[in-house]
């Protein structure tokens, strides 16, 4: 009888021989793979032999390629008769026309699975690096931004650009909230995102002289002369002048250095407090001043926050509260963009085209049945009108009334994360 002989090094490969084999069959007989998508997941253990780390591989894999799957299926069954683009892994683009009492309307829709869209964020982008007057075409911002997906954002005065209503980027407070209007936090920590849509109020007060100030607002234009009022270096070169009765305090380093009733030049390390006379004056006794800026809700290690208004959907129920937030005259059947997010987290934009023969807009609960019947959970109206445009992929997918779009203030975009 011959003897056969194994040193260690025949023996292991022996034995991943045999696991690689089961794997394939398992993967093969459970999961639907096909052989050579299997065959590669189980040659994860050929490097080391190391269990708990080789389940751990094959799991991603398993729970990456059936979630694609679940997510291709749902598509094609949530927007049947639509024209459905793969983007990347995990984003498509969807077009269909849909009808109100006859007439047609051309919606686009970009749904995206961001547990698959791996390297990708979504953020609010401002127009301009350096200052808030600024406006640019939706192409120039995404571009800028490195964006895969773009959609016009908040409102913003179209005589300077300067956003209307809360927006924070990467942690930093731009602009505060107008009459508490609807917002989007996005919360990211590179790995997994998830969102939250609420009614958003200013939470921010300066300290100092051993006395606590109420800040009704940053950077925003100034609705009531009592009101005190921040303006950062992103507002412009000057501040406005003091309101009626107030003042202009120059803070540089959590210290006050200048005050006047006229227009101050912002410093870069610092801000302009503006307000009444009465109610700054007690800061100059001692000069400090500490601005201090939260949010009600409190949304704690939220990255961005993106507002709009009103909303759409609320806890999975039609839910148009216009009046509220002071939005009336944004009524009747518009072109409209809209964002909101699904029970599995998946993000949902829409552009829809309006006022013109072939698409005649929605009216805002047009819009929000539409968004309830494509499964947001919650969802809120974004700036409409002349401002809807969409970009998927190096171009603009809708049809705005000015070629390209008109130059926006904000998008919110998917970018590839740097």
């Amino acid at each position: 009888m011959d003897t056969l002989i194994y040193n260690d090094k025949d023996y292991k490969k022996m034995i991943e021989a045999f696991v690689n084999v089961s794997v394939i069959g398992v993967l093969v007989l459970c999961q639907g793979l096909s052989p050579i998508r299997a065959e590669r997941i189980a040659q994860l253990t050929a490097p080391d032999f190391d269990i708990g780390v080789t389940k751990e591989k094959i799991l991603n894999e398993i729970s990456t390629e059936t979630r694609e799957k679940n997510f291709n299926t749902m598509i094609t069954q949530k927007y049947p008769k639509a024209q459905i683009k793969d983007i990347k892994s995990g984003v498509k683009h969807i077009k269909l026309t849909k009808y109100y009492s006859g007439r047609p309307v051309k919606i686009n829709v970009v749904e995206v699975d961001m547990k698959l869209a791996k390297g990708f964020e979504l953020t609010p982008v401002l127009s301009s690096d350096t200052t808030l007057n600024s406006r640019r075409t939706i192409t120039t911002i995404a571009k800028k931004s490195n964006a895969l997906i773009a959609l016009n954002g908040t409102y913003f005065k179209p005589q300077t650009g300067v956003p209307l209503g809360t927006l924070m980027i990467n942690h930093k407070m731009y602009t505060g909230p107008i009459y508490d209007r609807v917002a989007m936090g996005i919360f990211s920590d590179g790995k997994n995102t998830k969102f939250d849509i609420a009614r958003v109020q200013l939470d921010a007060f300066v300290e100092g002289s051993g006395t606590k100030i109420k800040v009704d607002n940053i950077n925003q234009p100034r609705m009531l002369s009592t009101y005190v009022l921040a303006y950062t270096p992103e507002w412009g070169q000057m501040s406005p002048y003091a309101p009626k009765y107030g003042m202009n305090l120059l803070v540089e380093n959590n210290l006050i250095t200048k005050a006047s009733a006229n227009p101050i030049l912002i410093p870069k390390n610092g801000y302009i407090l503006s307000g009444p006379k009465s109610i700054l004056q007690p800061l100059l006794e001692k000069k400090d001043a500490k601005l201090t800026i939260n949010t009600n809700p409190e949304w704690k290690n939220v990255k961005h926050i993106i507002s709009g208004g009103p909303y759409l959907v609320k806890d999975s129920e039609v839910f148009v509260d216009m009046t509220a937030q002071k939005l009336g005259a944004i009524g009747g059947r518009n072109p409209r963009s809209a964002i909101g997010y699904t029970a599995d987290n998946n993000l949902v934009l829409v552009a829809v085209d309006g006022r013109e023969g072939s698409s005649v807009g929605m009216t805002l609960m047009e819009l929000a049945y539409f968004m309830q019947s494509i499964g947001c959970t919650n969802a809120m109206n974004l700036d409409g009108g002349g401002s809807t445009v969409m970009y998927v992929k190096g171009q603009v997918v809708n049809n705005p009334a000015q070629r390209g779009g008109i130059p926006l203030s904000n998008a919110i975009v998917l970018s590839e994360i740097e």
